[in-house]
């Protein structure tokens, strides 16, 4: 349980991270910033909820994508949200190649609406 305390912690504050940059002007270096914070946040999110889904629900998830499939089958969040989260998955996985300046672009317009479902899902969850 202390574990399961430790990663919503993380995840919050991460959260926290992001929401004090999408909200910025756009530069360079705010996009770069924006799309690095949005790495970290996956990442402590993603570990959360697989640490959720174990201790909660017993269920053994061991990549992102399956933990957002988990969720969708215990009706925590619609298939709509499941698509969504697998698209951000998808984008968490592009984040290596933000040394193309499209990719930059592409991901960093992204930011804002990943960061609003992202906090939707974390306030259905209570630990």
């Amino acid at each position: 349980m202390e574990r399961l305390k430790l990663r919503y912690s993380d995840t919050i504050r991460a959260m926290e991270t992001l929401k004090e940059i999408v909200d910025e002007s756009f530069s360079v270096i705010v996009r770069d910033a924006t799309i690095q914070r949005f790495e970290y946040t996956f990442e402590a999110l993603w570990k959360f909820l697989k640490e959720y889904l174990k201790e909660r629900e017993g269920v053994i998830c061991n990549s992102p994508k399956s933990c957002f499939r988990e969720l969708f089958l215990l009706e925590m969040i619609t298939e709509e949200e499941t698509v969504k989260f697998l698209e951000i998955t998808d984008d968490r996985n592009m984040t290596f190649h933000t040394y193309k300046e499209e990719v930059s672009k592409i991901l960093y317009e992204k930011m804002s609406n990943h960061y609003i479902l992202m906090e939707k899902l974390m306030d259905k969850i209570s630990v």
